[in-house]
């Protein structure tokens, strides 16, 4: 799609998101979610005694997976699914740059992964709900922290140029 098309039609989602939810637009939180709810089935007792789960898990009426995010991520995979399947692109491939190997292009993805979801809760929030989100409304910290994200990206950006060059 045409970058300015879909900067544009993300705009809208993101007001109809505000507007509809009265929420911005977020995708850390879901996991989080998922991994309380994960450690609320499998240990209940540490869940209740440890203040981290126990403060999230009464803010949400013992129920962390009816957090409106985890629908929207759950709207995010279906919908990423259904457009695959429609536009004839659905199927699993690795994209990866002549000098590296596809198992290596997997381990460091994984790797940037966690390290983006380890500090997204640090900055209390993912690219989308920190930076997209708080720029909507033209939050200071949301100008910063997409200020920073881009230019932390472009910093690096040398350093790990053979993983996709």
């Amino acid at each position: 799609m045409n970058p300015y098309q879909a900067g544009f039609l993300l705009g809208l989602v993101l007001l109809a998101a505000i507007f509809i939810s009265g929420r911005g637009l977020g995708a850390s939180g879901a996991i989080k979610s998922a991994v309380i709810a994960g450690v609320e089935s499998i240990t209940p007792q540490h869940a209740q005694k440890a203040s981290f789960y126990r403060n999230y898990l009464s803010a949400h009426n013992n129920l962390p997976l009816k957090n409106w995010l985890v629908f929207e991520v759950m709207g995010m995979i279906i919908g990423g699914f259904l457009s695959g399947l429609i536009s004839g692109r659905l199927g699993f491939k690795t994209e990866h740059g002549p000098g590296i190997t596809s198992n290596r292009r997997k381990f460091v993805a994984v790797v940037g992964g966690f390290l983006f979801a380890f500090g997204a809760q640090f900055g209390r929030g993912c690219t989308s709900g920190a930076a997209l989100t708080g720029m909507a409304v033209m939050s200071l910290g949301g100008i910063v922290t997409m200020m920073f994200l881009f230019g932390t990206g472009y910093a690096l950006a040398y350093f790990f140029r053979k993983l996709w060059i």
